[in-house]
């Protein structure tokens, strides 16, 4: 695993603030390809969601399927993404399947695979000069906890947050498709 993050998350980062934020095909995969890369996470396990209206919604970006699922009010008591962005604060769930969370995200298949639940989960929130732009998300998916593989740990976390800083700039610009 590379010691810094900066070196792969850096160019495309830089070519979404160049583009103002208008994400070209496959890019937004390419940056969660590259997160999950240091998380040892799948792909389709890393969740970036973006504030809009007002800053009052989250609206998920990637997985690209869930843009047009839904929003999340920042009001929700049962949406861990909601928590993470309100309270500015980070948190790690490993018994997250048990928790009580907004799930109807979760049930939409990301591939032509039935979708597998959320067993454990990191969320921070994506800050840009002590502002909430958006919420970053890691899990690990499986039928069952064992199945999904290894507890996160508080250095992963650290990790997930340090990401978060880095792809902050691109975040607050990336533009989210209204249904």
């Amino acid at each position: 695993m590379p010691k810094s993050t900066g070196a792969n998350l850096a160019p495309l980062v830089e070519a979404l603030i160049k583009r103002g934020g208008q994400a070209e095909e496959g890019e937004l995969s390419k940056l969660a390809e590259a997160i999950s890369l240091h998380l040892h996470v799948n792909a389709d396990e890393v969740a970036i969601l973006v504030l809009v209206r007002g800053g009052h919604f989250l609206r998920f970006v990637y997985p690209e399927k869930l843009q047009g699922v839904g929003t999340i009010p920042l009001t929700s008591t049962s949406a861990l993404a909601a928590r993470t962005a309100r309270d500015k604060r980070s948190e790690i769930n490993n018994n997250f399947v048990i928790a009580r969370h907004a799930s109807v995200f979760e049930a939409v298949p990301l591939d032509d695979k039935r979708a597998k639940p959320i067993q454990k989960i990191m969320s921070v929130p994506i800050l840009l000069n002590s502002k909430v732009v958006g919420v970053l998300q890691a899990s690990r998916k499986g039928m069952t906890q064992a199945a999904a593989g290894q507890d996160f740990t508080s250095a992963e976390l650290n990790k997930l947050l340090e990401i978060a800083g880095q792809i902050a700039p691109c975040i607050q610009l990336l533009q989210v498709k209204e249904p």
